[in-house]
């Protein structure tokens, strides 16, 4: 009993370590380049990236919060647009979910079939952005986007299997006899026993729109409209160019590297703050959605 129980802490221990090493690999890099941004061009062009900066400056966030806002102004529309595009998503993609899932749907498996044969092929870009700007009309307007990246067949096919394998027919047919509609059943039922494959994917979801730039790129002139990685992206080139023009010899005075640590920090920072709060549901979504039954 006693060896039995020393090998099992053994284990326990082996196990913690190479998570803990996985860990480091994760967060390590991401620490650097917080310390790093906060260097000097000069410390970061000849001595490299370290862990405790050589030269403290905060050159390259004065650079990017030099019109504060502009920054802020971003960070309003990626707000909006992540909450809203995430929750219309996730609403819609449920519903689809749901209706491959009920077996009395008679053309559940051909829709199914419908929805992932558009994964195989694509219409191409000049098609997409005709029917974007001469069909709907969408250009320089907040909805395209929103809807550019609303609607996800993957997203859709794991919400079908996390449903399939967490919530039994008979549930459904006990509201059904109790007198409860499709959408009754939809909203009271399937809504809140989904909650840990909702979170799995609307964090999918929001990562999609919180680092969505090539939409604005295509479709958005308006300066008000500009995301926040579409604004930070603006910024880089034109810092890039600037030198360039200025002198073609590198600029040591100019945050060039350390303006691209300082970016990678105000776009990730709100993402890599709210995750420890969804954590749980992450976890519990992909683990279930994976695997039926």
């Amino acid at each position: 009993m006693g060896i039995r129980s020393r090998d099992v802490t053994l284990l326990n221990l082996i196990g913690h370590v190479i998570v803990g090493l996985f860990a480091l690999i994760a967060v390590v890099p991401f620490f650097v380049v917080a310390i790093n941004s906060f260097s000097t061009e000069h410390s970061i062009i000849y001595y490299g990236y370290s862990l405790i900066p050589k030269e403290f400056s905060l050159d390259a966030y004065e650079m990017v919060f030099q019109n504060p806002q502009k920054i802020l102004r971003s960070y309003g529309v990626t707000i909006f647009v992540t909450v809203v595009g995430t929750l219309v998503s996730l609403f819609v993609s449920m519903m689809a979910a749901y209706v491959m899932f009920r077996k009395d749907v008679r053309y559940r498996n051909s829709l199914a079939f419908f929805l992932f044969f558009t994964t195989l092929f694509n219409g191409g870009l000049v098609p997409f952005y005709l029917m974007i700007v001469q069909d709907l009309h969408l250009k320089n307007h907040v909805l395209v986007l929103l809807l550019c990246g609303m609607f996800s067949v993957f997203n859709i096919l794991i919400l079908r299997n996390f449903i399939s394998g967490s919530i039994p027919d008979a549930l459904i047919e006990s509201s059904k006899i109790d007198g409860a509609g499709d959408f009754r059943i939809f909203i009271q039922i399937i809504l809140p026993l989904s909650k840990p494959g909702l979170a799995a994917i609307g964090m999918f979801t929001a990562l999609g729109y919180w680092n969505d730039w090539w939409t604005p790129l295509m479709f958005i002139e308006k300066e008000n409209l500009y995301t926040l990685q579409y604004t930070l992206y603006r910024i880089l080139s034109s810092a890039n160019f600037s030198t360039q023009i200025v002198n073609s010899v590198p600029r040591l005075d100019m945050p060039k590297e350390s303006l691209k640590l300082a970016l990678t920090i105000v776009a990730t920072g709100p993402i890599v703050l709210l995750y420890p709060f969804v954590q749980k549901y992450f976890v519990s979504g992909i683990t279930v959605g994976a695997v039926k039954g």
